[in-house]
């Protein structure tokens, strides 16, 4: 059975850059919903025994449209969601180091570039959906963005998603309102930097 990352602090820890509010309705209902109705999609879709990242790598196997389009969107909405709300933290490092942050000048040049563009990735994605920062098997990293639940994974690029910015309205409208690159400068204060780094070191 799926289940949400457990999230280490309060609602209102994250304050004053996302509200108490906005984490509860976030993550104990968008989030919890996801992960209801991915395992009874899985249920139905008879892969409850894999991996979400299986899953999510192999929705064409799935010949059943509804079954496909319920893990592709569920399915999503839960691994996304996991990985957001597991890189966010009160404290934690403020800065990327060690290997992540050679990958980052590598890949960018720096770290302020690396904000840059995917600042510029989450405040220009029309609609709902995600910026991400992924790397490939050989360690080497990648920003994109995608619409909706897709991720770089479902999407077949070949990536994994190490670090994301959540860019549909209920991650930050009920404080932000229609202000999304208000909410994406603030987002940097959240962001504990050490699991970012374990998340690239372990893949």
């Amino acid at each position: 059975m799926f289940e949400q990352v457990k999230i280490p602090y309060a609602y209102d820890a994250l304050e004053p850059y996302m509200d108490a509010e906005t984490v509860e309705t976030h993550y104990a209902k968008h989030h919890a919903t996801y992960t209801a109705n991915l395992n009874a999609a899985a249920q139905e879709a008879g892969v409850a025994g894999k991996n979400i990242e299986d899953i999510l790598a192999n929705l064409d196997t799935v010949a059943d449209e509804a079954k496909r389009t319920a893990l592709r969107n569920n399915g999503g909405g839960f691994y996304n969601h996991n990985l957001f709300f597991s890189e966010i933290a009160p404290g934690g490092a403020k800065e990327p180091s060690g290997k992540l942050k050679d990958a980052i000048d590598e890949a960018f040049g720096s770290f302020d570039e690396l904000k840059k563009q995917m600042t510029a990735l989450a405040i220009g994605q029309f609609g709902s959906g995600w910026a991400w920062l992924s790397k490939d098997a050989a360690g080497k990293l990648y920003v994109s963005k995608s619409g909706n639940q897709d991720n770089p994974i479902s999407l077949g690029s070949g990536h994994t998603p190490i670090f994301t910015i959540d860019v549909w309205e209920h991650a930050y409208y009920l404080k932000y309102k229609n202000l999304r690159a208000s909410y994406v400068e603030n987002f940097w204060n959240l962001v504990n930097w050490d699991v970012v780094a374990k998340n690239y070191e372990k893949l």
